[in-house]
């Protein structure tokens, strides 16, 4: 199966611009970052034992997307033609493509995952988290979208946080908050695995 058809088939689409969630116009600097965040969600090490096999078809296809993109000549034919050369060097069959991540990025999941859990409940991510509410007043997709290593399941501990400091007096009670509609939660919650619509990257400390 060609590459666009395999991302069609774990991501929803085609697009290789889409299974990273960036613009057809991206910068490299752009592609690899959109890389960068998925390759996170989605590292197999981060998901559960039934998951794992799932999650490693994903890893690999998306190490494969971004190998094209990240390519100045593969990516010119791609855009040129909408097609792949399958048998190009930068695909060749038997890559690891986990080395490869590593290779790119030398952060390891034991790092990502430290960085979280002291990130989480914790004051500076409660400080982001009104920050965020603040600049896009009060609207949950963008909020969930730009709060530092959250995820959708982090959405109600999120959501919590605010109706506190709403209640206190310490943030004003945004109508797109308070009233949002059972649509657009359950269109949120839809999204949750779609690599096009995962949150904008973060950078750990020692990235920036």
């Amino acid at each position: 199966m060609a590459l666009p058809q395999q991302c069609e088939a774990v991501f929803g689409t085609a697009d290789l611009y889409g299974a990273l969630g960036v613009r057809r116009e991206a910068s490299p600097q752009e592609i690899r970052r959109g890389y960068r965040q998925a390759s996170l969600r989605l590292h197999p090490d981060r998901v559960p034992a039934e998951q794992k096999e799932e999650a490693t078809r994903r890893f690999q296809i998306l190490s494969k997307v971004y190998a094209v993109l990240s390519d100045a000549k593969q990516r010119a034919l791609y855009d040129e033609t909408g097609t792949v050369d399958e048998d190009a060097e930068v695909l060749q069959g038997d890559r690891d493509w986990m080395e490869y991540w590593q290779l790119h990025f030398k952060v390891t999941v034991k790092k990502i995952e430290d960085f979280q859990n002291s990130y989480k409940n914790s004051e500076e991510e409660l400080e982001d988290v009104k920050a965020a509410y603040l600049n896009f007043k009060g609207d949950m997709n963008r909020i969930m979208e730009s709060v530092m290593c959250a995820d959708y399941t982090d959405e109600p501990r999120i959501q919590a946080m605010i109706e506190r400091a709403i209640a206190s007096g310490e943030l004003p009670s945004y109508q797109a908050f308070v009233r949002e509609s059972k649509q657009k939660k359950m269109s949120r919650r839809r999204r949750v695995g779609c690599v096009s619509c995962l949150p904008q990257p973060f950078y750990l400390p020692w990235q920036k």
